[in-house]
């Protein structure tokens, strides 16, 4: 078994010549999208490349110690892509912490760009340190340790911490939903919602309906044209990929402006780490492996799952949850809702699988399908709240 699995993307692409890089881009920019999908360059000289580089969509890609002509970085970024060095020194804790926040994890980024932040070195150092045709790799136990620290963090925010005496809704939706559009505004009532109602808001931790979510939260206390005008100010920068830093700043500004003392909690990944994590969410929990990711997310979940539209990863925590519910006693299964009626029926079917799968289970009274989040809460607080398992003391 190859020991690059599960801290390098198994379908990353990557790079280290330039003649792999022109095979590539050549191939890239013959289909309709020339796009740099999960492409890792490592150690390139591409000072002669910036036409090609304008001309490719590099949103998801990340560029580690090559180098550039005066403007290649400046193309590269302009595009959404990373530019990073891997440097040598561990950017990460192995030892027992608390969750990280936002405040860490973007830490310099009123005065540096987002690839200076230690987000983004992480990420980097993750891409780069890996193990390589079955040699060991003193990261990889390194990663495994920060994991298991971040996951126990994680355990005691929901049993003695921020969320013990807090049901968790989780809120899954895509991250492509960009601030200033119908559907944002829409997730941030969702999360404002939830949070009044006495839930805490969990979400992935990336942005689009992510940050939405946990930005509702955040603005929970806030009146109507409050939330208007945060609206207004996020949407100055709309685009988590493409205006990474103006994106994280902007949220800064509205956290600055309303201030709260609401929690929710994000659950974000290094594995997608081109998607920085949003900054409202107010305990982080960031692993590397993304399997684990999204195990504790939907485990964490006991007042239910809210899901927004969304592409693969949503349908793939749909039927995550739903395979949970399906095997579950009627005591542990959790309500799940589907906002988006058209959406979940025709554009991306979810809903008649997943009402295919519940006929005649006890699932099949705890899911829904609906239009708006209203009727989403309606649904959820119609539902029993599932009691959290006692968590015995250590050596009891």
């Amino acid at each position: 078994m190859s020991q690059v699995w599960p801290y390098l993307p198994a379908r990353a692409v990557n790079i280290t010549s330039l003649v792999e890089f022109d095979r590539l881009a050549a191939e890239a920019l013959a289909s309709h999208r020339a796009r740099g999908k999960n492409w890792r360059v490592h150690r390139v000289d591409l000072r002669e490349r910036d036409t090609v580089l304008k001309s490719l969509d590099l949103s998801e890609a990340l560029f580690i110690d090559c180098q550039y002509s005066s403007q290649g970085q400046q193309i590269v970024q302009a595009t959404g892509g990373l530019c990073m060095s891997s440097g040598s020194e561990l950017p990460f804790e192995t030892g027992a912490r608390d969750l990280y926040s936002a405040d860490e994890l973007y830490s310099g980024i009123r005065t540096q760009t987002y690839e200076h932040v230690p987000d983004a070195k992480i990420y980097a150092y993750s891409q780069q340190h890996v193990a390589v045709n079955g040699n060991s790799d003193d990261s990889a136990l390194s990663k495994t340790l920060h994991d298991h620290h971040i996951g126990q963090a994680l355990v005691s925010a929901v049993y003695e911490g921020m969320f013990q005496d807090t049901p968790i809704i989780g809120v899954m939706g895509g991250h492509a939903m960009n601030r200033g559009t119908v559907e944002y505004a829409r997730a941030v009532e969702l999360g404002r919602m939830i949070t009044r109602a006495g839930y805490a808001v969990a979400t992935g931790g990336g942005p689009g309906a992510m940050e939405a979510a946990n930005a509702g939260a955040w603005l929970a206390d806030y009146e109507p044209e409050d939330i208007t005008t945060a609206l207004r100010m996020l949407a100055e920068a709309p685009d988590a990929i493409h205006q990474r830093t103006g994106w994280a700043r902007t949220a800064l500004m509205v956290k600055e402006r309303f201030p709260s003392q609401r929690q929710s909690l994000g659950v974000p990944t290094w594995f997608y780490g081109h998607e920085p994590p949003n900054l409202f969410a107010t305990g982080i929990a960031k692993f590397f492996t993304n399997s684990i990711r999204e195990a504790i997310l939907l485990e964490q979940s006991n007042g239910g799952l809210v899901v927004l539209p969304g592409a693969a990863g949503t349908v793939q925590e749909i039927f995550q949850d739903a395979c949970e519910n399906y095997y579950a006693t009627g005591a542990r299964v959790v309500p799940m809702v589907l906002i988006g009626k058209d959406y979940w029926t025709k554009d991306l079917p979810a809903w008649p699988l997943l009402q295919a799968l519940a006929k005649e289970r006890v699932m099949e009274q705890k899911i829904a399908l609906v239009d708006t989040a209203e009727e989403a809460m309606a649904f959820i607080e119609s539902m029993t709240t599932l009691r959290r398992r006692t968590r015995h003391p250590q050596g009891s």
